[in-house]
């Protein structure tokens, strides 16, 4: 028995008939983060996070840094002047791609406008060698 089936049409029956056994198909996750990437509430290694920079996690809208060794703060990734995603932590600044906005990784001040306001805060704490998002 040969047939022709579509992948919409596999994955809306959720299972294939081959050689007589029943195969079930898992084809998808439920949600919008491809499968590798971790949950939003995974704890994050602190390698992840280099001493006296920072590093961007667009999937959960939170820019980690460590301005000196095991000092971590956390802010809000999105740009106070109009609601720019940030996309880099290079040289001590936070920057958004934007308008050119740059906030200190020290405590997310703004160091150069046009943002009017510093990022928010974001609560962060350290487990062990990995890092925990409040």
């Amino acid at each position: 028995m040969t047939s022709a089936l579509s992948r919409r049409t596999i994955l809306a029956g959720g299972c294939v008939l081959v050689g007589g056994c029943v195969v079930g198909v898992a084809g998808c996750s439920g949600g919008d983060r491809p499968p590798d990437r971790p949950a939003s509430d995974a704890p994050i290694p602190v390698s992840e996070v280099p001493v006296g920079g920072g590093a961007v996690f667009a999937d959960r809208d939170v820019v980690l840094t460590q301005p000196t060794a095991g000092a971590f703060q956390a802010f809000s990734a999105i740009c106070t002047h109009q609601g720019c995603r940030v996309n880099e932590v290079v040289d001590g600044t936070i920057n958004c791609p934007c308008h050119g906005s740059k906030y200190s990784v020290e405590d997310g001040s703004v160091v150069m406008g046009p943002a009017p306001l510093p990022l928010p805060r974001r609560e962060v704490t350290v487990d062990g060698d990995s890092l925990r998002l409040g």
